[in-house]
Parts: structure tokens; C-alpha cells; sequence
């Protein structure tokens, strides 16, 4: 590094953002992750005992994935390479393991190089990065807000040591900011600012858990701000909320929040509970979610899980969809608001779908059999010339012609005669299900 490139470091540390500025630079000044961080925990232990290997961190934005990467490279006293899997090309790769070559080889100096966003490598860049993880040329620390085991090559998932990083607590968020506004070299504490304390809860949950956020927000507050006059900066949280714009609650419509937010929608709607079906129905919605997929999930719910204990259950839902399509959004969010509250409100029975599935497997096992000849196609017309018993099958009796409109007859095939693949267990409307067909039942040979 030449003397300029030292002045443009010296240049873009002084005009970084506090949040770049305030990043740990030590084991004991990273904040939070306890489970993988914590006094005795294996992240830590390796760490500390300088017996790293290849890792890979994944967990949402503000989590802390790059601060713990450049810890680790100043404890370990590695040198710190650092790529971005969207940017940086195999060409560019090639660059820095060439230049971890030639550090090992020169004074036994190792290389942690980071990949950030590295589900967004393709399998060239993967091909090109794994033989140098395999020989120790390199400690690649990858850090991703995706699930690593569905978007990372199997091959250096299982090179590697996976950590997953969970979102900061408003504790560990404000534990972050309190030492920023405390800092006199790299955050606010020439500024004299003070968070006051309706401001100091706001920010611990609108962050939502993301360290980033709330300093970006603290910074700019106070930035646009005058001391009163005591010379003090006091953020307040109408100032706070101005600096923020909006909650920024995470939700990517492509990653694994988009998959937790919409399982835990559903269970909700299963397990009936309609306040938490608007708050997640609320976090889809605000966070730009196709409402077109919102409604074909109430849908699916409103057959598997409330089934034939609601029929209407079905027509709610099948209605809010067209009704989502007709006015779109965002007034489309109440048709949305009432199928979601409704599944959540009605009885539930998955006796159809669970029926469904057993008939599905029977047929694809192979049980089945051949349909009895009185139901097979063509059967009224040989009935109308008068014979009784076609292809020696019996005879198809039409059921409005007798009592409650229901003759007892066999129509399973013959080898699955007594199955049961409907079975309810008498919740709402399918208790009168069960009722009406064991009175119909009990007719003798369904005659009068």
C-alpha cells in the first residue's frame, strides 16, 4: 500500500458512515450472538485459539456477518481480503488468491478472504474459490442472508463450518448505539447527543434487530439536529421516526423470511389465531408481497385445514381472490384481512385432505380394482331394455327414486369394499356430515 492509498484510507474511514465507523474491532467489543459468541461457545473458542477454518455465516441484514469477519481477521492477525459475490468475477478472485499464494509462501502469512452475498456466486466462481479452501491457501468466510444449505455449493458447505446469526435484540441494538454516542474517535461523542427515552424505546423496536439501521438513524438525527442550550444534541422520537422513514421490518419476497413469514401465516390461520394472522398478513402486505400469492395461500388453507367443518370457509377465500384482482391494492387488503380472519375464526377438519392423500397413495400403490359394472358408462341403457343384471354385475339403482334419496349399493371396486378414506371426527358442519349419513345408513338395504 502506497502513500496514497494510505491517505484514501485515512480519507474514507474519517467520512465512512457510523455505522461502518463503529463496526467491533475485537472479539470483546462485537455485541451480541451469544449462542455462537458467547464466553466458552465454539465460534469464540476458535477464535480465540486461533484454529479457524472455513466459515460460513448466515443470518438477516444487521446482524453483525461482516463485523464478525473483520474481527476474526484482527484477532487471527490474517490479512482481511474482502470480495462481493455480485461485483467480483473469477478474473478478480483468481487476483486475490494469487495474492494469498504468495503471502503463505513468503513469511507464512495467512489470508481470511470474504465473500459477501456468496449465495450469488455462480458455479465457475465456486469451481475456481474451492481448491484453495481445500489446501488452506485461503480461509473463506462467506457471509449470506439466505439459507446457506439451499443456495451454497454442497462442496464448500461441507468445507466449511456454518454459523447461523440470529437478528440483534433491542437490548443488544441499543447496547450498539449507547456505545456510539459514547465513542470520542469514531462515533457521536464529541456531539454530546442524548437519545431520550421514548426515543431510546422506539429505536429498540424499530430496528428490528439491525444494528445498521439504528446507528444510519441515530447519525442522521443528530446530524440535522441543533444543541439546545446546554450544548446537548437530544433526539426525540418524532426526529427519530423522520430519520427512519418506516419500522423496517425484514422481509425479502425471495429469501428465507419470505418462507418464515408465510409458514408462520398459515399455522396461524390453522391453529386459530386471527391476531396473529394480521400481524403476519400486516408484514407481508407493508413488505411488498404479490397479494395474488397471499390469497392462493388462504385459499389451500380454507380446503386443508378447515375443509368440510366450514364449506364457506372455501367461498370466502376463493372470493377475496377475485376480489384482490378486481380492485387491487392497497384496498385489496381488506378482502385479504377478512378470508385470513375467517379461516382463523372457523372450525377446522382436514379429514378431506387427509382422505385425498390415502386415496392418492392407494392408487399408486397399485390398490384399485375395476369398477363395478353397474357404474361404468353405458349402464342406463342396458338397464332400459329391461335386464337386471348387466355383465352379470348387478343392477345401478338411481337413488332420488326411493326415501331421503338414498339406496344402499356398493360403489368401491370390489377389492377395496369397507374402506374408509373420509373420516371425520365431528368438527362443525361435518358433525352433521357424520349424522345424516349414519341415518341413511341404517335404512335397511336403502329401501322404504
Amino acid at each position: 500500500m502506497d502513500l496514497f492509498d494510505l491517505m484514501l484510507e485515512e480519507n474514507r474511514k474519517d467520512s465512512a458512515p457510523l455505522a461502518e465507523r463503529m463496526k467491533p474491532r475485537t472479539v470483546d467489543e462485537f455485541t451480541g450472538q451469544h449462542h455462537i459468541m458467547g464466553s466458552g461457545r465454539l465460534l469464540r473458542r476458535l477464535i480465540e485459539t486461533d484454529k479457524l477454518t472455513s466459515l460460513i455465516l448466515h443470518g438477516p441484514p444487521g446482524s453483525g456477518k461482516t463485523s464478525l469477519a473483520r474481527v476474526i481477521a484482527n484477532q487471527t492477525g490474517a490479512v482481511f481480503e474482502s470480495m462481493n459475490a455480485v461485483t467480483s468475477g473469477v478474473k478478480e478472485l483468481r487476483e486475490v488468491i494469487g495474492r494469498a499464494e504468495d503471502r503463505l509462501a513468503m513469511n507464512g502469512k495467512r489470508t481470511i478472504l470474504f465473500i459477501d452475498e456468496i449465495h450469488r456466486f455462480n458455479k465457475t466462481q465456486q469451481d475456481a474459490l474451492l481448491p484453495s479452501v481445500e489446501k488452506g491457501i485461503v480461509i473463506m468466510i462467506g457471509a449470506t442472508t439466505e439459507n446457506p444449505y439451499y443456495e451454497v455449493n454442497s462442496a464448500l458447505i461441507s468445507r466449511s463450518n456454518v454459523f447461523r446469526l440470529n437478528a440483534l435484540s433491542p437490548e443488544d441494538v441499543l447496547d450498539i448505539v449507547d456505545s456510539a454516542l459514547a465513542d470520542m474517535e469514531r462515533g457521536l461523542g464529541v456531539l454530546n447527543v442524548i437519545l431520550d427515552n421514548e426515543a431510546r424505546e422506539a429505536l429498540g423496536r424499530l430496528a428490528s434487530g439491525d444494528a445498521r439501521r439504528a446507528l444510519n438513524a441515530v447519525e442522521l438525527a443528530a446530524m440535522t439536529s441543533a444543541p439546545d442550550s446546554d450544548g446537548k444534541i437530544v433526539i426525540n422520537v418524532e426526529s427519530l421516526y423522520e430519520s427512519m422513514q418506516h419500522s423496517g421490518q425484514l422481509y425479502d419476497k425471495t429469501g428465507d423470511s419470505h418462507y418464515d413469514i408465510i409458514s408462520a401465516f398459515i399455522k396461524s390461520m390453522r391453529g386459530s389465531d386471527p391476531d396473529a394472522v394480521l400481524h403476519y398478513l400486516a408484514r407481508m402486505i407493508v413488505g411488498g408481497e404479490d397479494p395474488i400469492f397471499i390469497a392462493r395461500r388462504i385459499i389451500i388453507c380454507a380446503s386443508e385445514d378447515v375443509g368440510n367443518a366450514d364449506p364457506m370457509a372455501l367461498v370466502v377465500a376463493a372470493s377475496a381472490l377475485k376480489a384482490v384482482e378486481t380492485i387491487g391494492m392497497p384496498e385489496g387488503r381488506i378482502p385479504l384481512a377478512q378470508a385470513a380472519t375467517y379461516i382463523a375464526c372457523a372450525p377446522k377438519s382436514n379429514a378431506a385432505y387427509l382422505g385425498i392423500d390415502e386415496a392418492i397413495e392407494d392408487i399408486r400403490q397399485g390398490r384399485s380394482g375395476s369398477v363395478p359394472a353397474y357404474l361404468k358408462d353405458g349402464t342406463a341403457l342396458k338397464l332400459e331394455s329391461g335386464k337386471n343384471d348387466v355383465l352379470g354385475g348387478g343392477r345401478y339403482v338411481y337413488p332420488h327414486d326411493h326415501r331421503q334419496h338414498y339406496f344402499k349399493q356398493e360403489y368401491l371396486p370390489e377389492a377395496l369394499r369397507g374402506k374408509k378414506y373420509y373420516v371425520m371426527d365431528g368438527q362443525g358442519r361435518e358433525a352433521e356430515f357424520e349424522a345424516w349419513l349414519e341415518q341413511i345408513r341404517d335404512f335397511e338395504d336403502g329401501t322404504e
